[in-house]
């Protein structure tokens, strides 16, 4: 084995079991240690490695994060913001029973739809797996395609006030009146630089911005800017990247793959229990089409699609923010091959045995 064992704890119990739920009794004792995770940085002689992989949908990243896993003796620990429901077990791509079998996997399927994820409850949850995974002797794997949740893991998050409800009520209303190109504009008024840098399809965080403003009286940007407590790991990114081409192939080919899985059925089910179409996971691409057919809307090749279009969207607004706000440490900018695995094991080598990327 590779991984060094003296750059992660060794005495400490091990933590919840592999699969997709973790234990409730568990989680929520860890959830209580949180911030004594964070503040155990002089506790530890050398930070704790953890690998983070991110990349857009259908690129490959989950089946390197499984291949590493397997290499290093890693757990899985999931940063996608669709994969964190129950309900969508085919329509986000989940892990299936062979891949979970082969490496432990953490924070997979643990929220129902009617629930509202979010990146601060992620960020608790995977500090306290991170936490529990290194007690194991094991290597932290974080993969995921939702930027936020990377970022939150790394930089924290800002001790934002709760928003209140008819605000938030107000923002919706807003956004559904306006549109997206709209209601940035309206933004600008009140917070110029998140409207500047915001794209007016970005419904969630752009209504999160306004939010911000209207319930404290200062941008979001102004909350974001402050420090946060070290956290007792060092990280190691590595993004996949295919060309745009073999990506978009890659979408349109894993849609139809879900479709032959049962999609359809999984989006039936759904739309049955008549949910709120504006939660995360109604939202989930794929699900609007596919209910749309069914309620008779359209045909099931156009529902196809128009699913395919939007997946291929998703990933481009994916890689953008990747761009942007991520500085990987490694690049893979192919699909997933022999070489780049040889790549991406040369790489942790290094980092796990000389702290260097």
């Amino acid at each position: 084995m590779v991984l060094r064992k003296d750059l992660i704890p060794r005495s400490a119990p091990t933590g919840p079991a592999s699969g997709g739920r973790p234990d409730d009794r568990l989680r929520g004792h860890l959830e209580g240690r949180t911030e004594e995770i964070i503040k155990a940085g002089e506790s530890y002689s050398t930070l704790a490695p953890v690998i983070l992989i991110a990349g857009p949908t259908a690129s490959g990243k989950s089946a390197l994060a499984l291949e590493l896993a397997t290499l290093f003796e890693g757990t899985i620990i999931n940063a996608d913001s669709l994969q964190i429901y129950r309900d969508l077990r085919i329509l986000s791509a989940r892990p299936d029973a062979p891949a979970m079998a082969r490496a432990p996997h953490r924070l997979y399927g643990y929220l129902d739809a009617a629930e509202r994820g979010s990146a601060g409850r992620w960020r608790g949850l995977a500090l306290c797996e991170i936490d529990g995974v290194h007690r194991a002797g094991r290597l932290p794997i974080v993969v995921g395609g939702t930027g936020l949740y990377l970022r939150a893991l790394q930089r924290g998050l800002a001790s934002i006030p709760p928003i209140p409800a008819p605000i938030r009520e107000e923002a919706t209303a807003l956004y559904r009146t306006l549109g997206g190109s709209a209601f940035r504009e309206q933004l600008r008024s009140v917070d110029p630089v998140a409207a500047a840098h915001l794209p007016s399809a970005d419904r969630q965080r752009l209504m999160r911005a306004w939010e911000v403003v209207r319930a404290t009286g200062r941008p979001i940007g102004e909350w974001q800017a402050g420090t946060t407590a070290a956290l007792p790991y060092r990280f190691a990114s590595i993004l996949f990247a295919p060309p745009r081409d073999m990506l978009y192939a890659a979408c349109n080919a894993r849609f139809l793959g879900m479709i032959a899985k049962g999609a359809l059925d999984e989006a039936a089910g759904l739309g049955a229990r008549r949910l709120d179409p504006e939660l995360p996971a109604m939202k989930a691409v794929g699900v609007p089409e596919l209910l749309r057919h069914c309620r008779g809307e359209i045909a099931l090749d156009d529902a196809i699609a128009l699913a395919q279009r939007a997946t291929r969207r998703y990933a481009k607004r994916q890689m953008t923010w990747f761009r942007h706000q991520l500085v990987p440490d490694l690049v893979l900018s192919a699909q997933l091959s022999e070489s780049l695995l040889r790549c991406s094991r040369h790489f942790i080598d290094q980092f796990l045995l000389t702290g260097r990327t």
